[in-house]
């Protein structure tokens, strides 16, 4: 529902689809006021005494086939073209950065690209660190703090969010300064509803997308 003026704004241009995070979770007192009827709530990891401690393995496993389900179910509805890029908020921002640094990692390994050749990121109010999403790992534990993100991404922070200090932080040690745009907005820790708030993400991302090759309709000059 955050989404709503965003997909509005870049559906000339992007199909923009929504996977479910695997985990069940409480919501915090900021999401039931206003999206307290839109229930269950759910998370990509666990933070919390109580939430379930679960093997890394199938956590990394869960959070792919939620992905790669929301996938699916759009091809099956006819859908076309390349999946280009990732978006997410919050703890989806740690995900979606640390889905494109694997696929950067394996690339500089010469090893084969498993699933899809993101090409950018949107990570909206995301926090650090980004993490290693490979399934062959004992525990979560952040990626080589030598393995810094060069793959272009966009980086929308609240000015008025509690956690800007960190989402600075993501952008500033995890991502490369060349490849990175950051866009400050005024607001709090949610997505940008308001038109100027929003054409303030959509412009640099679709300047990025024509840049990269991936736009299939011309931008208006």
């Amino acid at each position: 529902m955050q989404c709503r003026v965003l997909t509005l704004h870049l559906k000339p241009y992007f199909r923009l689809i929504f996977a479910e995070a695997p985990f069940e979770s409480g919501a915090g007192p900021d999401v039931t006021s206003v999206y307290g009827h839109c229930g269950p709530f759910k998370r990509w990891l666990g933070w919390l005494p109580e939430h379930e401690v679960i093997d890394t393995r199938d956590e990394v496993i869960a959070i792919e086939e939620s992905i790669e389900k929301a996938m699916r179910e759009d091809d099956a509805k006819g859908a076309t073209g390349e999946w280009v890029g990732l978006l997410g908020f919050s703890q989806g921002a740690k995900i979606a950065g640390s889905l494109l640094l694997r696929r950067q990692i394996r690339e500089e390994g010469g090893r084969d690209l498993e699933g899809h050749n993101w090409k950018f990121a949107v990570l909206m109010a995301g926090r650090p660190p980004l993490l290693s999403m490979e399934r062959d790992q004992d525990r979560w534990g952040p990626v080589d703090e030598n393995d810094v993100l060069t793959l272009p991404t966009i980086h929308v922070h609240g000015s008025k969010d509690p956690g800007l200090d960190l989402h600075r932080e993501l952008l500033k040690i995890w991502c490369d300064k060349e490849s990175a745009q950051v866009i400050e907005w005024d607001g709090n820790h949610r997505i940008p509803i308001k038109t100027g708030d929003v054409e303030a993400v959509v412009n640099p991302l679709l300047a990025l997308a024509e840049q990269l090759g991936v736009l299939t309709v011309d931008l208006p000059v």
